[in-house]
Formats: C-alpha cells, structure tokens, sequence
C-alpha cells in the first residue's frame, strides 16, 4: 500500500520538473548577470542600479526569445519542414548571430521616439523611466506568453517607455502623432501580411497544385517561386538585417536582391527539375520541394529578428548604462558587448526554454499548416516588411506572420466553402435519379483546370433539363456547411492581446516607475 502511495506522488509530481528546471534554469542566467555586471560594475557610483537593469534586460531578453520568435520559426515547424528541437537550435544560432554580428554599435534610448527626451528632468528620473519601462515590458511579454499570445515585443516596450514617461513627465512629454501610427499598425501590419500570404497561396494552387500535372507544374514554377524568395530576403536583408552596419537605399537593396535571385534561380532550376522527376503527383509531392527553402527562411528571418529586435533588449539597458557613466540623457547611446551578450543570450535562452508552447501556437493551433502555406506566411513576413518601409507604413513582424496564419487559413474556408458550392450547382442540374452520371461528372469536375470547372459549369447550366428534385431536397442541396479551418477563440485572443499591449504595458511601467522613485527618494 505505502509503495503504491509513493508510486503515486511520483507520477503526480513528474509533470512539474520540466517547469521546475526551466524555471531554474532561468534563475541562473539571471544570477549569472547579476554576478557578472556587478564584479564590472560595482565600483562605479549607481553602479547597483545598472546591476539591477541588466538583470531586467536579461529577463527581457528571455520573454523576447519565448514569445517573438515563435513567428520566424512556427510555420515552418507546423508544417513539419522542421522539428521543433532543430528549429529552437537554427533560430538560438540565428538570432544571437543577428545581435552579435549586426545589432549595431549604438541603439536609440527612446524607443520610435514615442517621448521627448527635452522634457525629463534629469538622469536619475530617465534612469527609473528606462527600468520601469523594460520591466513592464517584461512582464507583459511573459503573461503574454503563459497564455499563448503571440505579441509584439517592440509595442510592449513602446508601452513601457511611455506609460512611465507620461508618469515622470505629465501628458505633454508624449508623441501622440508616433502613438496613433503605432495604433494603426495594429491593423496595418497583419491586414498587409493576410493578403499577401494568401495571394502567394492563390498563385501557388493556380499555377501548380489545381493542375492536373502538378510535378510539370511545380518544376516549371518552384525555381520562380524560390527566385522571388531569394529577393525579397535579399532586399529586406539589406533594408533590416544589416542596416546598423551597412546603410543602403531601398533601389540598391532591391539590385543585391535581383542579382541574389538570377545566382538561386540559376542553381535552383536544374535541382528542383531533378526533385519533381522523383515526387509523387499530388500536394505532398508538391509541398517536399518547399522544405528546404522553408529552413533557408527561418534562419533568415531569425538573423534579421535578432539584428532589429535585441535593442527592445539592451536599448534602454544601454540608455542607463550610458546615463550612470556619463550623466545627462542622450537619444543615442552605445552598445557595450557585454550588453549585447545578454541580450543574445537571453533571447536563445527564453527560446529553448520556453519558446516551444509559441512556437506551436503560431504552427498549429490557429490553422493547419503544410509547406506550401508555410512559405507564403515567410514571404509574406518578407515582403510586406519592404512594402510597408517604403510606404512609411509603421509594421510589427509579430502582427505580420500571425496575420499570414490567418490570411491562409481564411482563404482555404473560402476556396472549400466555393467548392463545396460548384458540387452542389452541379447535383441541382442533374435528375436525382442520375446518381452515376452526377458522380461521373463531379470526379471529372475534381480533375479540371480553373478555367475547365468555369467552362464545365458554364455548359450545365445552359443544358440543364427540368429538375425532378423536390423544393425540400433542393434546399438541403444548397445548403453549404461551413468549413471552419481556422480556429476563432484564438482569433479573438490574439487579437485581444494586440489591442492591450500598449495600455497594459503603459499601466504597469507608470506603476513601477512611481514604486522604484519611492525606494531611490530620500
């Protein structure tokens, strides 16, 4: 009896280690920085308050890392183009390397320039600004993560920045012109990035799999479709990726970027001709041509995230770091790289352990995903970023890869809702007694082009005989059931969380910034 009892708080206590071990693992990056940053820091007057920012810069870095990477990584993992532990160690790799290698020498310390700087008093009350804004941030980004919202991390941190600007300064301190841009990015951005996504998806089953060859099909049109990846990685590369070391305009960007996609056009064609000669004529034939491009795009968006993204990290970690060893408040101010390190590794960190739950949100819990949608939601994380600099259109990439989720999910139900309309059409205008004739025509409908299902139904309807079908039977045949493929309570939770980031990271930073001047005020 008593070794059945322990057997069974054996079981019941399993379930927890994982989240005991990732909980400590967590701790010890922190007291890690906590050590580091204070044998470097400690004799330097203020110096346990820049002790104190880049154990909270680290804890950013960490809710960067489980909750805005999902969106580089979860498609490609939902479709099974890669596993989830090969994913976390490409994206852990890609993203610190971005940091590391084109995170830049110095970051902006007001984040959009969402306040004036002009209007804070001195360097103590920017310092407690930056501290309650990067630990609101924080906070915000790990509830979002618990509850499996994928958020945009910049929004938190322009929350942050100012929710406690607003408290040090009054009203008056903020952009309200930058803050309404930044509000209509909440529907800019994943409105951009669902059409474009589904288009790519329309292009991809108009020209290959509504064919009746698809493998001719995909080998005429894959080498294309990779061509104009190549591109748009190439031109937001140069645009996002490596701006902090290499500036370019967007006409030179988009020349590297064509002169990229002839060189994978060029390589490409003979490989993917190879491929298609061995692949089965259907969608699973077609979608294994995709995988490795799939794996080429989540590494690159990883490298372009980490590059952009860390300074939500170390930007106000640099800011105080700047302040307590200089004084005053500047709008730019340098990355030391033991900043940087942290928020590189913070980021790899937060994404192995707590990245997976994200990743499979975005991969697929909102909508079944295959390669072929896969690289659309890439190409669309891609293009839209370019679209939208070049339009001074203010963009999240969070918003922009979960809108692509949406955008596919969405055309699918409208491409099988249209069909499932067409078959019935077709039974209308057929006597109920011609059940062989009716499912004749229909597997012959299935096997038509576009433009054969247009002209097939365009000829049944003008030979269409008298119905023999009751009034009651025709209406059960018109009747067309809804395919839902795309789960609405994460809609709504996701779209809820988009809407209160910025309020409740704004709140909280306010909060925070009243609590840590009580503690530093004499």
């Amino acid at each position: 009896m008593e070794l059945k009892n322990l057997n069974q708080i054996e079981n019941a206590t399993h379930f927890g280690r994982p989240e005991l071990f990732r909980l400590g693992t967590a701790l010890l990056f922190i007291v890690a920085i906590l050590l580091f940053a204070g044998m470097r820091m400690g004799h330097v007057p203020g110096g346990f308050l820049l002790v104190a920012a880049a154990m909270i810069g680290g804890y950013m870095a960490m809710n960067i890392g489980a909750n805005d990477v999902a969106n580089n990584v979860g498609p490609a993992v939902g479709s099974k183009a890669m596993t989830l532990g090969g994913a976390i160690i490409i994206a852990a790799i890609f993203e610190a390397s971005g940091a590391l290698i084109a995170g830049g020498d110095v970051v902006g310390t007001i984040k959009k320039g969402i306040i004036d700087p002009a209007l804070i008093a001195n360097a103590d009350t920017f310092i407690w600004l930056m501290m309650a804004a990067l630990l609101a941030g924080a906070i915000w980004l790990n509830i979002a993560t618990a509850v499996g919202a994928p958020v945009s991390t910049t929004h938190s941190i322009v929350g942050g920045v100012l929710g406690a600007g607003i408290a040090a300064g009054g009203l008056g301190i903020a952009n309200w012109g930058k803050m309404g841009q930044i509000a209509a990015s909440w529907v800019i951005s994943p409105v951009l990035g669902g059409l474009i996504a589904a288009g790519f998806l329309y292009l991809i089953k108009r020209t290959i799999t509504y064919r009746a060859d698809m493998a001719e099909a995909a080998k005429r049109m894959v080498p294309i479709l990779v061509a104009v990846m190549a591109w748009a990685f190439g031109t937001y590369l140069m645009l996002k990726g490596v701006k902090k070391i290499w500036k370019v305009d967007f006409l030179t960007a988009a020349l590297i970027g064509a002169a990229l996609a002839a060189l994978v056009y060029a390589v490409v064609r003979p490989l993917v001709a190879r491929a298609a000669g061995r692949i089965s004529n259907d969608k699973q034939g077609v979608n294994s041509l995709f995988t490795l491009p799939l794996i080429f795009a989540a590494a690159l968006l990883s490298f372009a995230h980490g590059a952009n993204d860390v300074a939500n990290a170390v930007g106000p970690l640099a800011a105080i770091n700047d302040a307590i060893l200089h004084g005053g408040v500047a709008k730019k101010a340098a990355i030391p790289l033991w900043v940087m390190m942290v928020g590189a590794l913070g980021i790899a960190i937060g994404l192995a352990l707590y990245g997976p739950k994200l990743i499979r949100t975005v991969g697929s819990e909102i909508t079944e995903l295959d390669q072929t949608r896969a690289f659309c939601i890439a190409m669309a994380a891609a293009i839209t970023v370019i679209v939208a600099s070049q339009l001074g259109l203010p963009v999240s990439s969070t918003h922009i890869a979960v809108g692509g989720v949406f955008g596919v999910g969405f055309l699918r139900e409208y491409l099988k809702i249209t069909y499932a309309k067409m078959i019935d059409e077709i039974k209308e205008h057929h006597p109920a007694e011609d059940h062989k004739v009716v499912e004749a025509f229909i597997e012959e409908f299935k096997r038509a082009s576009i433009a054969e299902k247009g002209e097939m139904l365009r000829r049944l309807k003008q030979k269409s005989a008298a119905t023999t079908l009751t009034k009651k039977e025709r209406k059960g045949l018109r009747k067309v059931y809804r395919h839902e493929l795309v789960k609405r309570s994460h809609l709504l939770k996701i779209a809820a969380a988009w809407v209160i980031t910025v309020p409740v990271s704004g709140l909280l930073a306010a909060l925070l910034y009243y609590t840590i001047r009580g503690m530093m005020l004499p």
